[in-house]
């Protein structure tokens, strides 16, 4: 069986996400670590390597070293996120079992093309649910008094 990787289009899921909506309105870089924060319980909680990728931040670097788990790519000036997903699947698809979280249409196309699969913001959100509620409900197994 083939690794999972999951890599994510962050400001797809930042603005289908309402919670990640509305603190973007209020404050764009604290949904982006909000989000960061989520995707690396994921992580933590499914062991499947997760990629993050945003537009554009200017002159920052491709890839930025984060205090995470996971790894978190913006793109250039003059780059989308787009590119970055789709250099990304090229890259792993043969290798790995490639999933992509996005809402955008062309790109799920694209993804499917060079052998990736997609699930929509709703689908990640799910995922993320099911994953703390079972990390949780392991958490508490771990604490139980033994008899």
């Amino acid at each position: 069986m083939k690794e999972r990787v999951l890599i994510v289009d962050g400001h797809s899921m930042i603005f289908q996400w309402p919670d990640l909506a509305a603190l973007h309105t209020r404050n764009p870089a604290l949904a982006r670590e909000t989000l960061i924060r989520t995707l690396d319980g994921l992580r933590d909680a499914t062991d499947q390597h997760v990629l993050l990728v945003f537009d554009g931040q200017g002159n920052r670097p491709n890839e930025a070293s984060e205090p995470h788990h996971i790894q978190v790519f913006y793109s250039k000036s003059g780059q989308t996120a787009d590119s970055i997903i789709e250099r990304l699947v090229a890259k792993y698809a043969e290798t790995y079992d490639v999933t992509v979280a996005t809402d955008d249409r062309l790109e799920q196309t694209t993804v499917a093309t060079f052998g990736g699969s997609t699930i929509s913001s709703t689908q990640l959100q799910q995922e993320v649910a099911a994953a703390q509620s079972a990390l949780g409900d392991r958490l508490k197994r771990l604490h139980r008094p033994r008899s």
